[in-house]
């Protein structure tokens, strides 16, 4: 092999890893995962979406946590149900060595209540304007508890096929609805954009029972967005006192806060862990 075969394979592989993964902060994903084992070593940051979205919600988070050295990983949630969103971060979780701090946003937060549950890895749970059910709740009743949501109104069902030859429905936000309900602290430009581009998530999430309560056995930690029209501020005051997190406000923020207050939200997921260390 020349010189310049090699210069040109070593520049393929290296745009191939640079188009798969954004590296930010002082330190490589290798050196996090070198020194993870390590004593004192930064926890884990696992970050859960929720409906209506997709990872990429959480990319200003997770630049200021990889920039101060946290190992991150953002994973799809299937947005299928609980009965196959659970088990499939279940088995994500347990791929992560060592400490984890499982962050949740919107339905992302049932999930991770039921996924953590035996896993000892999981020091902290950290609820964004998320759902926080106990065992045996329903999120469609829980929407119910206060005033305020503008989901139900919002909604369109799409039929899709089961693999078993059932039929599902898939819920998307109509698209003159979706900034008002979603993300109204955003710019029209943007919203417009993660409206084109949602994820729609199985209305048989909405009945699911939650059959474990991991904030029961695990610290957490929580943000309230006060002008959320997605789950009512009330609902996740009534959710965050109940597990007895440590709660901060988001003023003026929609339902999503990790995108308009990145800032504010990765304070308080460093908040929760460096009460790992």
């Amino acid at each position: 092999m020349g010189p310049e075969l090699t210069r040109r394979r070593v520049l393929t592989t290296g745009a191939a890893v640079a188009g798969t993964a954004v590296l930010t902060g002082p330190l490589s994903s290798a050196a996090l995962a070198a020194d993870h084992g390590k004593p004192g070593a930064k926890p884990t940051v696992v970050l859960v979406h929720g409906g209506f979205a997709d990872a990429s919600g959480w990319n200003g988070v997770i630049s200021r946590l990889q920039h101060a050295g946290y190992p991150t990983l953002a994973p799809a949630n299937p947005l299928r149900g609980l009965p196959v969103d659970v088990p499939y971060l279940a088995s994500v979780l347990a791929s992560v060595k060592g400490p984890i701090v499982l962050v949740a946003h919107s339905y992302g937060g049932a999930v991770i209540t039921n996924a953590a549950v035996g896993n000892t890895n999981v020091k902290a749970l950290v609820y964004v304007a998320a759902f926080a059910p106990d065992k045996g709740e329903q999120l469609g009743v829980l929407l119910d508890k206060y005033p305020g949501s503008l989901i139900a109104e919002s909604i369109q069902g799409v039929p899709y096929p089961n693999p078993d030859g059932t039929t599902g429905t898939d819920l998307y936000l109509q698209p003159d609805k979706f900034r008002a309900a979603f993300a109204a602290d955003l710019p029209v430009a943007t919203t417009r954009l993660m409206q084109a581009t949602q994820r729609p998530f199985s209305a048989s999430s909405l009945t699911d029972v939650t059959q474990a309560a991991a904030w029961r056995t695990i610290p957490s930690w929580a943000m309230v967005a006060t002008q959320d029209k997605a789950i009512p501020p009330a609902l996740e005051r009534f959710f965050y006192q109940r597990a007895g997190s440590h709660v901060v406000e988001a003023p003026g923020a929609s339902h999503v806060p990790m995108i308009s207050h990145p800032e504010a939200t990765t304070r308080l997921i460093e908040a929760a862990a460096k009460s790992t260390t």
